[in-house]
Formats: C-alpha cells, sequence, structure tokens
C-alpha cells in the first residue's frame, strides 16, 4: 500500500519547526531529510525514523517497525501532534545520521 500525500503534507506541517526538511518520493513512500541527511519517512500512512541512539532515547517506548519487505527496522513515531517534540527528535538525531551519499 502507498501512502498518501495528504498524510505526508500533514506530517510535513507538523515537521514545520524542524530545520531544513525535504523528501523525496520513492516507490510510492517518502523519505524525509533534515539538513540533508534522511532521517526517516512515510511507510504505508505510518511515520517512521531511523532507530539512531538519540531517537531510542526520546521514544524509548517506540514500537519497532518494519517500512517495507527486506528494509532495517525503524522506529515508529506515535506523538505527531507535539510540533515541539518533533522539532527535538529531528534536532537531537542529526548528529547521528550518516551522511547521505550522492547519487
Amino acid at each position: 500500500m502507498a501512502s498518501d500525500r495528504e498524510y505526508l503534507d500533514y506530517i510535513l506541517e507538523q515537521l514545520s519547526e524542524a530545520p531544513e526538511i525535504t523528501f523525496r518520493a520513492m516507490m510510492g513512500e517518502y523519505i524525509l531529510y533534515t539538513r540533508g541527511k534522511v532521517f526517516g519517512g512515510i511507510y504505508d500512512n505510518r511515520f517512521l525514523v531511523k532507530p539512531v541512539p538519540a531517537a531510542t532515547a526520546m521514544m524509548p517506548d517506540a514500537v519497532t517497525e518494519i517500512p517495507y519487505e527486506g528494509a532495517k527496522r525503524m522506529l515508529g513515531v506515535t506523538n505527531i501532534e507535539d510540533r515541539d517534540f518533533l522539532r527535538d527528535l529531528v534536532t537531537a538525531m542529526y548528529e547521528e545520521l550518516p551522511t547521505s551519499r550522492k547519487r
């Protein structure tokens, strides 16, 4: 099942206070970036982030989910109503994210 553009737009609005959020559509899903680094995505209308230590610390009860078959597990973000939390989450994750490879 592909993600809805409306759900992406909602998540982007909730992330509006986080630094330099961009996205790229990929096979019916959306990859999310902060300042050029991948931090998560929208998969089957689920907002998932990479399980870096900062994200795990901020969401200790988060359920790990597989975004698509064959992918590594990611953390499901359920606190999507709290823009301050989302800003802090993305900001805390940034230093722990690998630098994106040039295509």
